[in-house]
């Protein structure tokens, strides 16, 4: 493969790369349910980074033509429009392994707006400027589209965050505030220091995407990375963040197997929900809270 002269080369010769068998399974499982209207599968996350997938959890983005087009239902079609992405989950068994995945469906326009400056919204930035494969895309437009979306991603994201490093802008210094300020704007669980751990694991990537986003000047000098823009994106992000977790309380298709795989997995301790509880996830958590406190699974 030919040395990638911008940044647009360089992301279209990521995502081409060829996932690993069970990963394609998993992805044919997830956009199935989506029929023709799913356009491509994006993998990506601490699987992709590991390689491992037994006993973790694959993270998927399933791009559709339109939200009316990839649902029967209008109220689906309506929250993933309103307060995108929706997240579903699900497992197969691929070979004797049991696989499981979380997937957020976009349609292609969006996933676009939210890859660009356009949107105060930023969490497609934090997760597309990492390493990500383009799945089961057979349009060759699409897969364009898809790639110089997340190429600007990467250049918006450094673009808006070049104001708040400090001294020389390193490889380093860029990413590293770059992940910090783009997880700051969203309810996380991760720790401070997550934009060190993040450049650290792909440092050569990152060393070499850096010259040629920083080549992008046009593109570059359209990013805001103003103290004030940055309130708002975290504002943004922070609102954004918890309504989808109250969506995901009604919309989350099969949480209630992913909240107890994740219990047990932590806990070691294991529950198997019954057909009622996944008719009812939101009474189901309740009465599964309080099963696993007496078997011990909190303290």
């Amino acid at each position: 493969m030919a040395e990638p002269s911008n940044i647009f080369d360089f992301v279209d010769n990521e995502l081409a790369r060829r996932a690993p068998e069970p990963v394609i399974a998993m992805a044919s499982a997830c956009a199935e349910r989506f029929g023709e209207a799913a356009e491509g599968v994006l993998f990506y996350g601490s699987c992709l980074r590991t390689g491992l997938v037994e006993g973790q959890v694959l993270d998927f983005y399933i791009i559709v033509k339109s939200y009316r087009a990839a649902y029967g239902s209008l109220l689906a079609a309506t929250a993933n429009r309103v307060l995108p992405p929706n997240v579903y989950y699900k497992e197969i068994d691929h070979d004797g392994i049991k696989l499981r995945a979380k997937y957020a469906v976009l349609s292609r326009d969006d996933f676009i707006r939210r890859a660009s400056g356009a949107t105060l919204n930023l969490s497609i930035w934090a997760r597309f400027s990492q390493p990500a494969l383009l799945c089961l895309c057979d349009d060759e437009d699409v897969r364009v589209q898809l790639g110089a979306a997340i190429a600007r991603a990467a250049c918006v994201m450094i673009g808006a965050a070049r104001r708040h490093v400090t001294g020389s802008e390193t490889p380093a210094k860029l990413w590293t505030t770059a992940f910090d300020l783009t997880y700051g704007a969203e309810l996380r669980s991760e720790k401070a220091g997550k934009g060190a751990e993040l450049y650290g694991l792909d440092q050569d990537r990152y060393d070499a995407m850096t010259p040629l986003i920083l080549d992008q000047g046009e593109l570059l000098a359209q990013v805001d990375g103003g103290g004030w823009t940055w309130f708002l994106r975290r504002a943004n992000g922070k609102f954004v963040s918890f309504a989808r977790l109250v969506k995901g309380a009604f919309t989350f298709d099969g949480g209630i197997d992913y909240l107890a795989w994740k219990i047990s997995r932590h806990s070691g301790v294991e529950i198997t929900p019954t057909p009622w509880q996944r008719r009812h996830p939101i009474l189901a958590g309740v009465t599964m809270f309080i099963q696993l406190r007496r078997r011990g699974a909190f303290r």
